[in-house]
């Protein structure tokens, strides 16, 4: 029996050298390809072009799908953190800087010129009004009362000449003893010697003022502060020197400025509240941070707002029964205006400001961002007061702001769900070290 001829096809070598480059995704070489498979010379002419068309096909269909590139897949949404906007209670209030100072500050002067001779108090003791605190050189001025009333009795002495001088003429005028004219020069004498008499009185006075200038004693009953002279010092020379400062401190007020927009802010909460800012209880907060033990309150706004700073001055008093509290120490106030209901908080961050107005991002029901504009009222600690643009049930973006736009996708993700994701990737990374080592 013949053996039927094997009609398995051969793959010329050409063929197979012609389609190699197609691997390597070389598609310039199609046509070359073809050609060397359709005019290779076989014993089995049809059955290799049959097989050239086939393989150009496959090359072909192989060429197409493998020059297209698939396109890459889009990144996930940003993940970005939110908060659930509520309605709450909130306490307002308005803290002014300021200083502290007395309600009377009296500076003891000498008023006379002479040399100290005596300090009679203790400096930054309380002293009692009335109370001696120097005393001056008094013989100068002894001297000079001793004059004037010298110059006193002197004037006494002439008067009583010249009314007896009227005495003896006034009868004998009438009698026409005498004549009338000297009668008249008695009278004028005696009115002259009035007026020395009043002028000498008038002089003793003045010793006796500048003798009791030399005896200072305390104006008011408080706080003297350190002398600013010293004994054997001439003091009064050319005009009244300063011999020490004193204060009264209880009670102590409290002066600060106050913007016109915190000014009308406050008359606007007090109104609402139907309180009057006068009767507000204040609070003094020192300088490391204490609170005062006694409330204050305002006592005097001033009659207009300083146009070179658009402030109006304020002065609140407080109770200093313990003398604590000083002239001159630096404090703030802190003003309760009552409580906001129904108030809307946010954290500053979730703010934002271009060009003057103020926005927050707003997340819907399908996740996607929208700018709304917001009006910011008063800080209230670390967060901010909403008067409008915002209600409770919204959804805010807190952290990630830098990564949205309008109208993007988000995911959102409470604070407490970042913080889990962080726990459970923080875990797995630590499992996946454990685990190589």
């Amino acid at each position: 029996m013949t053996k039927d001829p094997d009609t398995t096809p051969s793959y010329p070598r050409s063929a197979v050298l012609a389609f190699i480059p197609y691997m390597n995704h070389q598609p310039e070489y199609l046509s070359s390809a073809h050609t060397a498979i359709c005019h290779q010379r076989s014993p089995n002419q049809h059955s290799s072009t049959r097989l050239a068309l086939a393989l150009t096909a496959a090359v072909a269909a192989f060429a197409a799908c493998g020059c297209k590139k698939a396109a890459p897949a889009p990144p996930p949404p940003p993940i970005v953190q939110v908060m659930d906007i509520s309605a709450t209670n909130v306490p307002l209030s308005e803290e002014f800087i300021g200083q502290l100072d007395s309600p009377q500050n009296v500076e003891v002067r000498a008023r006379v010129e002479a040399f100290v001779d005596k300090m009679l108090f203790t400096e930054g003791t309380e002293v009692k009004e009335g109370d001696p605190l120097f005393k001056l050189d008094v013989s100068p001025y002894e001297e000079k009362l001793d004059a004037a009333k010298g110059s006193l009795g002197e004037a006494q002495a002439a008067l009583k000449k010249y009314q007896a001088d009227v005495a003896r003429l006034q009868p004998l005028a009438e009698k026409r003893a005498v004549p009338q004219q000297d009668l008249d020069n008695a009278l004028a004498y005696v009115d002259v010697g009035k007026a020395a008499v009043f002028s000498a009185q008038a002089r003793v006075k003045s010793a006796l003022l500048d003798l009791g200038y030399c005896d200072v004693r305390a104006p008011i009953t408080g706080l003297i502060g350190a002398k600013q002279v010293s004994i054997g010092e001439l003091v009064g020379k050319g005009s009244p020197t300063l011999l020490a400062t004193m204060s009264t401190l209880d009670p102590i007020w409290f002066y600060c400025n106050v913007s016109e927009a915190q000014y009308l802010r406050a008359r606007l909460e007090n109104r609402r509240t139907d309180r009057n800012l006068e009767d507000l209880p204040l609070s003094l907060i020192l300088a490391n941070g204490s609170e005062h033990s006694a409330k204050g309150r305002i006592v005097f706004f001033d009659r207009a707002v300083d146009a070179k700073t658009g402030t109006l001055r304020v002065r609140a008093a407080f109770p200093n029964p313990e003398k604590l509290l000083r002239p001159g120490m630096f404090a703030r106030v802190k003003v309760d205006l009552g409580v906001r209901t129904d108030s809307i908080l946010v954290p500053d961050q979730a703010v934002a400001e271009l060009q003057g107005t103020r926005f927050a991002w707003v997340i819907g029901a399908d996740n996607k961002v929208a700018q709304r504009s917001v009006k910011v009222g008063e800080r209230v600690g670390e967060e901010l007061l909403i008067l409008d643009g915002l209600k409770a049930g919204e959804r805010i973006v807190v952290e990630g702001v830098q990564k949205v736009r309008e109208g993007v996708l988000v995911q959102p993700k409470t604070a407490a769900q970042i913080a889990e994701a962080a726990a459970a990737q923080a875990a797995r990374q630590a499992e996946a070290k454990h685990g190589k080592e």
